[in-house]
């Protein structure tokens, strides 16, 4: 059997409805990410949690030492679960995200989080180039409305669009109960 890992993007308090950056759905994406985690926990899966963080205390959000930057509780890390910091949207830039799943033996990953058309995207991208098998659990993700010119594109559009590019080429994507099932 493939050892599998599990990526956590930034599920932070800055998405949160009281955060600077809120997203839609980011409450069901958190509880259902914390169903997938506490499933990796009770079966050995090595989790591994990522948390954004600005460079700069100038930053309009995710600012170092500020709540926002917080990882929520729902999803906290427990024990000795990495928490790897990222000052860019890839999680494998510039961090030892790529080290500490080889020194785990991952082969594969699983990802949950947030953005999911930006650290999501850029995580789930890099990790198959790398040759991971990917898994997205796609309820367990969230992202927002975006703007494009005079167009508004609502959450749930750039979520569904991610999520189509995802399975077209990059991953498999399940709900967290077909995940879980599986």
């Amino acid at each position: 059997m493939t050892k599998r890992g599990l990526i956590v993007v930034d599920l932070q308090n800055e998405y949160l409805p009281t955060g600077k950056l809120p997203l839609s759905g980011i409450e069901a994406a958190t509880a259902n990410a914390a169903r997938v985690i506490a499933d990796a926990r009770n079966k050995g899966i090595p989790v591994f949690h990522i948390r954004h963080e600005s460079a700069s205390s100038e930053a309009p959000v995710f600012v170092p030492d500020s709540d926002g930057v917080k990882i929520q509780p729902a999803v906290a890390p427990a024990g000795d679960e990495p928490v790897i910091v990222k000052n860019h949207i890839n999680s494998f830039r510039e961090t030892d995200l790529k080290q500490r799943l080889d020194a785990c033996g991952v082969e594969e990953v699983v990802v949950v989080g947030a953005m999911s058309h930006m650290c999501v995207d850029a995580v789930v991208r890099a990790a198959a180039d790398m040759g991971y098998p990917v898994t997205v659990v796609h309820d367990a993700c969230a992202t927002l409305n975006l703007e494009f010119g005079d167009v508004t594109v609502p959450a749930a559009h750039v979520h569904a669009a991610m999520m189509a590019a995802f399975a077209f080429g990059y991953a498999t994507v399940k709900s967290t109960e077909e995940y879980l099932a599986a």
